[in-house]
């Protein structure tokens, strides 16, 4: 592939510059007639990259792709296909848009085997990591149906509301995660910085001092001395949790421990089953097969407990079994889940009820954070101000002892 840059008219006549990759310059003129634009000047860009640019010439692109990136880029492949464009042209028209250079690269590619008579959905499985199982399903059965718009959109929700989810939950803790961070500087600073330079004129006094004293100068005492045993102790057990984390016994192992966290796993389980039910209704409404749907949505939950349970569920279901009364019986489902469920299954609108189910509890997991997060600061400001209580007094006994002494 070739990278051409171009002067062109656009149908009011405006001239407008930019970079297209092509096999050669009849291709590349083609590519930019395709987009209703009369080529009036065209040269070959030697070892030019086409997509460190957006072909209309804008900003470098960002190398990492975020949630934000793929919700946007699935939003517009709902909006493109829905107005009626070919998918090859909304493939080439996400390459030239998308912010992400990673996303346009992934748009070009899947351009190309479209053009092969590769469907959207596989041409896109082959980038796992940004699009999972469940994404290209969904398009898959939207292909298969001729709704792939409607697929499309559901897509583009689920994303859009994971984003905003996720959005929420950044802004609830940030305050929290200031003070911690103010409170662990202070701390640092006073045992590492202020205590050491005073710790000479307290063992200069000639008296006992006093128990406070003596545990402050001890702490500073140790970390001063052995500071860079700790510091490799912390990352030793960074790089040997992470190791941990990576086995299946060790993620099963954290995922459960998360789910039992006073507070936080109450609030950890509802999000889960939120996103459970918002995934699994996107699908069956988009017309995946009820079992493949329910192995996706549990993958889709990424816990390793709640994924055991819905395997459950999938097995029972695939005995003859209803989806409620397999949910009952798992276990780790409420019961607003399993009694909606039934109710959609005797009305035949399943998918209506699991996003009436997923609307409720993220309602639920936006007043619990708001709840925790509410506790949690004073308690970060307790502590605080208890730890600079003691080394306060840590530091005034020995001067009112040296106080008595005197007189």
């Amino acid at each position: 592939m070739t990278t051409f840059s171009y002067v062109a008219l656009d149908p009011a006549g405006k001239k407008k510059s930019g970079f297209i990759d092509a096999s050669d310059q009849h291709a590349a003129i083609a590519l930019v007639a395709a987009e209703g634009r009369y080529v009036v000047e065209i040269k070959e860009e030697a070892g030019k990259k086409h997509h460190a640019k957006r072909r209309d010439g804008g900003e470098e692109r960002k190398s990492r792709t975020t949630k934000a990136d793929l919700a946007l880029f699935t939003r517009r492949l709902a909006d493109l296909s829905g107005a009626g464009l070919p998918l090859d042209r909304v493939l080439m028209v996400l390459a030239e848009q998308s912010e992400s250079e990673q996303l346009a690269q992934v748009a070009e590619d899947a351009l190309e085997d479209v053009k092969t008579g590769i469907p959207v959905s596989e041409a896109l499985a082959k980038t796992p990591k940004l699009f999972p199982q469940m994404y290209t399903q969904t398009l898959k059965a939207g292909e298969a149906s001729g709704q792939f718009p409607e697929s499309a959109t559901r897509l583009a929700d689920l994303m859009e509301n994971d984003v905003a989810r996720r959005s929420q939950i950044v802004s609830a803790l940030i305050y929290p995660a200031v003070l911690t961070g103010a409170a662990i500087f202070v701390i640092i600073f006073l045992l590492t910085f202020v205590i050491p330079r005073l710790s000479g004129v307290f063992k200069g006094l000639g008296r006992e001092l006093p128990a406070p004293t003596k545990v402050l100068l001890s702490t500073t005492d140790a970390i001063q001395n052995n500071w860079l045993v700790m510091l490799a102790a912390v990352v030793a057990i960074v790089i040997a949790y992470r190791a941990w984390i990576s086995t299946q016994s060790g993620k099963e192992f954290r995922d459960a421990t998360l789910l039992k966290l006073p507070g936080i796993g109450k609030i950890l389980r509802k999000a889960l089953v939120s996103r459970y039910s918002r995934v699994l209704g996107t699908l069956v409404n988009g017309g995946v097969p009820i079992l493949e749907a329910i192995d996706l949505a549990g993958l889709a939950s990424a816990n390793l407990v709640f994924i055991k349970r819905n395997e459950v569920v999938a097995e029972e279901v695939r005995e003859g079994r209803t989806i409620a009364s397999a949910l009952k019986d798992a276990g780790d489902f409420p019961p607003v889940l399993t009694h909606m469920v039934a109710i959609g299954e005797e009305t035949g609108d399943l998918p209506k009820m699991l996003g009436r189910v997923s609307d409720s509890l993220d309602f639920e997991v936006e007043h619990g954070l708001r709840r925790l997060t509410s506790l949690a600061e004073p308690i970060i400001v307790l502590a605080m101000g208890t730890f600079v209580a003691f080394v306060v007094l840590a530091v005034l006994l020995p001067i009112f002892q040296a106080q008595d002494l005197i007189k």
